[in-house]
């Protein structure tokens, strides 16, 4: 009988076969991972802005007395920013497939 190195061609195809999958699932992944952060930050960004901009024209019309609900206006504008930001990073470094630094 001669020795047939069967599982030697398995391992490499495997290899390869894994390499492929592997690439593709990432490059799927990195995509998605980066339209939906990219898509987040965008929507973060519009409702953080918009929220300050309603705070200061609230300010802006109603002086002293409306100041208080001016500024809580904003302050939840830049909240919702600073929340999409964090957001849209962490997908992304889904995307890449690595850890969010903390």
């Amino acid at each position: 009988m001669s020795n047939i190195n069967i599982p030697q061609q398995t391992d490499k195809t495997t290899k390869e076969a894994t390499g492929i999958l592997g690439g593709t699932a990432k490059t799927a992944t990195s995509t998605l991972g980066n339209t939906l952060g990219g898509l987040t930050n965008t929507a973060g960004s519009v409702v953080g802005t918009a929220g300050r901009g309603v705070g200061e024209t609230v300010n802006s019309a109603t002086g002293d007395m409306g100041k208080p609900l001016g500024d809580t206006i904003s302050s939840l504008g830049s909240g919702v920013d600073k929340a999409g930001q964090g957001l849209s990073e962490g997908l992304r470094d889904a995307g890449q497939m690595r850890k969010s630094e903390e």
